[in-house]
């Protein structure tokens, strides 16, 4: 396994269980406690978790993502809205990438009756809610299983996507800033929403109003990267038009 593969399941790891010692995650992940302190070491520098003596724990105010179940749960209605207004966007005939998220699952579940449709996703849940779509081919990217949330990422992830050419791609984020763009907590998984942004001609970003005005550690795309911006009605007109004056149409549902 390689070393930003583990430090990535350690981190899975350690959301999923909140605490865990060194020799827990050595055992876990079969190499020596050197080298799990080493990773524990650069993770920490990352603002993803903390250390303690003998191990680590989340941080409360560590600059990290909630687990998959809170993040699904949050926002519900107003996601529901702008998985419906993304997919309305889709037509027949296109190739689409769908990132991994809780938003957009709610876009491919407007999906399943259409035609003429090809989906790429890195996102086991996505492509759940389009098996039983005849007229939808589902593409998956493959790559290291991130357990908490079902999603793929890693490098066979990235070499997929590097050999992909579709319409749009449309890009879940926890956080979105119109002077600092897309931002992410976890720098594992920049270089699969670059890619993502690379393969496609047009970029869409779903998010709802709670991640605007947000700012993570690691850059994923300037905010000019991105044509299209689908948000909640929740969204307050100033921040609607600081995106639009950045040169992003936004869409609020």
């Amino acid at each position: 396994m390689l070393a930003a593969e583990r430090k990535l399941r350690i981190v899975d790891y350690v959301k999923e269980n909140r605490i865990a010692a060194v020799s827990v995650l050595a055992k876990e992940f079969n190499v020596h406690e050197a080298t799990i302190r080493r990773d524990l070491a650069e993770i920490e520098q990352e603002g993803l978790l903390r250390r303690t003596h003998g191990g680590v724990i989340v941080d409360p105010g560590a600059n990290i993502e909630p687990s998959f179940s809170e993040r699904a749960s949050d926002q519900l209605d107003q996601k529901k809205r702008i998985g419906r207004m993304a997919a309305s966007m889709i037509e027949d005939g296109e190739h689409v990438i769908l990132d991994s998220g809780t938003t957009t699952i709610h876009i491919a579940q407007h999906l399943v009756n259409r035609t003429n449709l090809t989906v790429v996703t890195n996102d086991i849940n996505v492509a759940a809610e389009l098996r039983d779509s005849a007229g939808v081919t589902v593409i998956i990217t493959g790559g290291e299983l991130y357990r908490s949330s079902y999603m793929l990422n890693g490098m066979f992830t990235d070499q997929i996507l590097s050999s992909l050419h579709v319409q749009k791609a449309f890009l879940g984020t926890p956080a979105i800033h119109p002077k600092h763009g897309l931002t992410h907590p976890e720098a594992q998984l920049v270089v699969t929403k670059q890619g993502m942004i690379r393969s496609a001609q047009e970029i869409i970003v779903v998010a709802d109003d709670t991640k605007i005005g947000k700012v993570s550690l690691h850059s994923v795309a300037p905010v000019q990267a991105v044509h299209t911006f689908i948000t909640g009605s929740e969204a307050s007109d100033p921040q609607v038009r600081s995106f639009q004056d950045a040169g992003v149409r936004v869409i609020t549902v």
